[in-house]
């Protein structure tokens, strides 16, 4: 099993407001996030640090295997903090609540630092379309476990 690229040079670890495009995998690429309980625990926990002003999520995906996640971090947090934040909150949430227990996720993450617009949107675009690509939607506002459909559920209830 190799372990993701880390691309984080020191100078850029804790600086201003970073953005990244964040993917991370199951171990062994087992679809240990499927199941609805699952997938919305993680859509939770997602939710929980900006609202704790911790940082902001942007976009996200949650297929079966994996995630991706357009995240911003402030210059008190570092990606590798705020993505550990993420896995082991839905570690330990997924044990305590859903009674769920044994190894979830492949060591490490993959990032890439998004420095222009344009990058941007094209990484939005790409979470957005992974769930067309596999087969799991018609079109991304329609898979349940992504930030298209929580956008569209929220423009048609207010």
């Amino acid at each position: 099993m190799a372990k993701p690229a880390r691309n984080s040079e020191r100078q850029a670890i804790v600086a201003g407001v970073r953005t990244f495009f964040v993917s991370s995998r199951t171990i062994q690429g087992k679809h240990l996030l499927q199941s609805e309980r699952s997938a919305e625990l993680l859509i939770d926990v997602f939710r929980s640090y900006p609202l704790a002003g911790r940082f902001k999520v942007h976009e996200f995906v949650i297929m079966p295997d994996h995630f991706h996640v357009l995240i911003s971090v402030d210059g008190n947090t570092s990606i590798e903090r705020a993505i550990q934040l993420i896995k082991g909150s839905f570690s330990f949430r997924r044990k305590k609540e859903l009674g769920l227990i044994g190894e979830i996720w492949q060591r490490g993450f993959s990032e890439v630092r998004v420095t222009a617009r344009k990058s941007f949107i094209a990484h939005k675009k790409y979470i957005h379309e992974n769930p067309v690509k596999a087969g799991l939607a018609a079109a991304p506002e329609d898979f349940p476990y992504g930030s298209a459909c929580l956008r569209k559920k929220k423009t048609a209830s207010g």
